[in-house]
């Protein structure tokens, strides 16, 4: 490397979480609201009955999306301050004790006995906490979870998804809904996998494979059996 110049590698692991949420979210509105429409399509309900099925799967989805996260997330938070609390209190009954531990963290990684002493000692004179939910609890101080954050984020981008199969409902024809509910789904769902895809640094063509075949799955399994449904009342 050239003096003077500094080399910054592109890395897209920090996109993982947030990437996660807003595709499965989106992916899961798309995927669910189309089901539900083909479903009731298939079985010969009438357009106002199908429109209400779609928006009440729009909201009952993101709601649940909503609620989920909300829940999850907040169990996270809980155990994640009760693990700092625990830390913070074993620092201050027992700070050698924690020296040698968070040293012997560093051994196991590869480092010598005397440089991760020497390391353990110099990051718990700056930060004994941050030291230790870093390295032993892999627990960042600071960038904790949000469970009204990630609540609203994953409700959001449900409702993004979701809406695209509920329009085609009010612009499409009875006679040719089923057909663009689902090709229009498979195109967005395909779009959504190549983006995510390219997004997390991942083969492109094996995204959009697979988001495409599992939602045309989900959607086909669904209308057959909206169809037997129909076809027995």
């Amino acid at each position: 490397m050239r003096r003077g110049v500094v080399h910054r590698e592109h890395h897209v692991a920090d996109r993982i979480g947030w990437l996660r949420a807003a595709v499965l979210g989106a992916n899961d509105g798309i995927v669910s609201t189309a089901s539900l429409i083909l479903g009731v399509a298939a079985a010969g309900a009438q357009s106002s009955a199908i429109v209400v099925a779609g928006i009440a799967g729009l909201v009952a989805g993101a709601m649940s999306m909503a609620a989920g996260e909300y829940v999850s997330v907040s169990a996270q938070a809980d155990t994640e301050t009760a693990e700092l609390d625990r830390e913070r209190d074993e620092l201050v009954e027992d700070p050698v004790g924690e020296l040698a531990e968070l040293a012997g963290i560093y051994v196991e990684r590869g480092v010598d006995p005397d440089t991760a002493a020497t390391v353990a000692a110099q990051l718990m004179a700056k930060d004994a906490l941050r030291a230790h939910a870093r390295d032993e609890l892999a627990i960042t101080v600071g960038a904790g979870a949000r469970p009204v954050q990630a609540a609203l984020a994953s409700a959001a981008s449900f409702i993004v998804g979701a809406a695209m199969p509920v329009l085609i409902v009010f612009v499409a024809s009875r006679s040719s809904l089923i057909v663009a509910v689902a090709g229009g789904s498979l195109i967005v769902l395909a779009l959504l996998g190549g983006i995510g895809a390219k997004t997390g640094g991942a083969n492109i063509w094996r995204g959009v494979v697979r988001v495409t075949f599992w939602g045309a799955f989900a959607m086909a399994a669904t209308a057959a059996i909206g169809r037997l449904v129909g076809t027995a009342a």
